[in-house]
């Protein structure tokens, strides 16, 4: 048993019942070892993440890595948003939707299990996907430190600043999200990863 995970199951909030009931549901997949990532419950097999366990203000859910590649027979699983390539939830706004649901719940997290055994994988976005907005094209041309940094870092980290940068639409916003960032990618940082 994962500390951090045991901590997060003991700690006292609205979700509390309905993580415990997914967590036993989980754990029925004896192949699953639990882990704690990105502050919540995370399961995977052979160190890759499978499913996690997280919760909002209206709804807790099961958070499938390789979702986007799972048949989904009942239509229930939600991409996040348009910009999540890979992961889809699965959504709960309570401990009956969960009960009524277990058999489904199961068959999917042995799906997600499949898919995960089977090597398969998420064809994702590649960088050159995401246009450089012309401020931080601009930027990058002046500041050697700074072009240096941005294309030492990962090809996840750079589409999240790209795609952070383009989501502005004005040239000053874009400009201030830039400068607002600088130092975070100088130090390797990508845009969510603490200071």
């Amino acid at each position: 048993m994962n500390q951090q995970a045991a901590n997060f199951f003991e700690k006292p909030g609205k979700w509390q019942a309905a993580y415990h009931m997914l967590r036993e549901l989980i754990e029925d997949q004896k192949e699953l070892e639990e882990d704690f990532k990105w502050m919540h419950p995370c399961y995977t097999l052979g160190g890759k993440n499978v499913v996690l366990i997280h919760g909002f203000k209206d709804y807790c859910a099961l958070l499938f890595h390789k979702g986007a590649l799972m048949k989904d027979p009942k239509g229930i699983l939600i991409r996040q948003t348009e910009n999540v390539q890979s992961a889809r939830q699965l959504r709960f706004r309570s401990i009956d939707e969960i009960a009524q649901q277990q058999a489904v719940i199961k068959a999917y997290i042995k799906e997600a299990i499949a898919i995960e055994k089977s090597g398969k994988k998420v064809a994702l976005k590649e960088v050159a996907a995401y246009p450089v907005p012309e401020e931080f094209k601009i930027a990058l041309e002046e500041d050697s430190s700074l072009h240096k940094a941005f294309y030492a870092l990962s090809p996840g980290r750079q589409k999240g600043y790209l795609f952070y940068f383009n989501q502005a639409k004005q040239s000053a916003t874009r400009t201030s999200r830039i400068a607002k960032y600088y130092q975070h990618i100088l130090n390797g940082k990508g845009i969510d990863d603490p200071e």
